[in-house]
């Protein structure tokens, strides 16, 4: 049997976890880039020289990021974005099921959510901007971190088509 909680505790536990994920988000952002630098960690453990990989070659934020002269520093590059990326998918779920917890239509909890997270992701880039080794640029916000926020309320999205399907089985026909 399903244990019952009401939807204002369910608001308030969510609303922790919420703070939690966002300190946790800061506390990344304030480490120095030498402190996250995984390229040494890279070389150390994986040898690319015989491994065939494709020439991939842009420019971001005035550097080129290429995988053909620096195959390291292009692995980290993708597993940075790809955490930007998690890291707003997942705050932007909790937000989302959070602000769910309130008496919101469904439109304004897609609303607020997504705006919230991306003004967290805006705020978060100012202040990587005061962090030694780091620079904020709004471009990763409103885009690398943007797609997180998208994909998180794609995942709200189906998962609320899903439960209200569950759901409508689970009381069969009237």
């Amino acid at each position: 049997m399903p244990l019952k909680i009401s939807r204002k505790k369910r608001f308030y536990l969510l609303f922790f976890i919420c703070i939690t994920s966002m300190f946790i988000i800061f506390l990344f952002s304030h480490m120095p880039y030498e402190e996250q630098d995984i390229k040494p960690f890279l070389r150390d453990k994986i040898d690319l020289s015989n491994v065939p990989i494709p020439s991939i070659t842009f420019e971001y934020d005035g550097q080129v990021i290429s995988s053909d002269s620096d195959p390291y520093g292009f692995i980290e590059f993708l597993f940075r974005k790809a955490g930007h990326v998690l890291g707003y998918c997942l705050l932007t779920l909790l937000l989302f099921l959070t602000i769910k917890q309130t008496k919101l239509k469904r439109a304004w909890v897609y609303i607020l959510s997504g705006a919230l997270a991306i003004f967290y992701a805006l705020t978060d880039e100012w202040h990587q901007s005061f962090v030694p080794g780091r620079t904020g640029h709004w471009q990763d916000a409103i885009i690398i971190d943007g797609i997180g926020v998208i994909i998180g309320l794609l995942i709200g999205y189906i998962g609320t088509l899903l439960f209200k399907k569950r759901e409508t089985k689970r009381m069969g026909p009237n």
